[in-house]
């Protein structure tokens, strides 16, 4: 039978390998969360319909900011990482579908090619539509009105990296949004909004399906 002191000391050494394992093995870290609103851009065209023209509305745009800086130099590209992304809406009360909750959106892009580097950028959007349905037509005018919180997790071949949230501190912690109710289906990857040809170097390379 193993001494009370075996015991704390098993514990203890459970708890380190588990923080070490959510850390410096993997190089993966979410650096910064930045939502904020971003007006449809207004590109001039020819030769397409005439006489129309947007209303020049405000998608949410979700941006991550993290890191890939493994010990090892290769490989010096991943084939494959997934962002997950749980934002937060502040529409309790708004929100025809569900008025006693605020409104969790999920969803996920897949970034090919990615190299080691300390400056690794993802994005997702919410259309403005789907902000004027979830907000019942009365969307706040401010991100602080719009967003309650957002959080990512990192992911590759399955496995949680990395994970972080705009407002709270969720390092090696249960995230917040995991007993909350998911609403998927929601959420754009750039390459499925206007702003797809955009800073097209600025966001990690994006899978081809991604999304869909």
């Amino acid at each position: 039978m193993k001494s009370p002191l075996a015991h704390i000391a098993i514990s203890l050494a459970l708890v380190s390998a588990t923080a070490i394992a959510q850390k410096a093995p993997t190089g993966f870290e979410v650096v910064k969360i930045t939502p904020e609103l971003i007006r449809t851009p207004d590109v001039s065209f020819s030769g397409g319909p005439t006489g129309r023209k947007g209303k020049g509305q405000n998608f949410l745009s979700v941006e991550v900011a993290f890191s890939w800086l493994p010990r090892e130099t290769k490989p010096a590209y991943l084939d494959e990482v997934t962002v997950n992304y749980f934002i937060l809406l502040d529409n309790k009360g708004a929100n025809p579908d569900s008025p006693q909750a605020e409104t969790l959106l999920t969803g996920s892009v897949t970034h090919v090619s990615m190299p080691q580097d300390k400056d690794l950028k993802s994005v997702m959007y919410v259309s403005p539509r789907t902000l004027e349905k979830l907000f019942n037509g009365k969307l706040p005018s401010t991100i602080n009105g719009i967003v309650k919180d957002a959080g990512v997790t990192i992911t590759r071949g399955g496995e949680v990296v990395a994970q972080g949230s705009w407002k709270s501190d969720i390092r090696n912690k249960t995230p917040w949004w995991t007993p909350l109710t998911p609403t998927a289906g929601y959420l754009l990857n750039k390459n499925q909004t206007p702003f797809a040809p955009l800073v097209w170097e600025y966001y990690e390379e994006i899978k081809a399906g991604s999304g869909q």
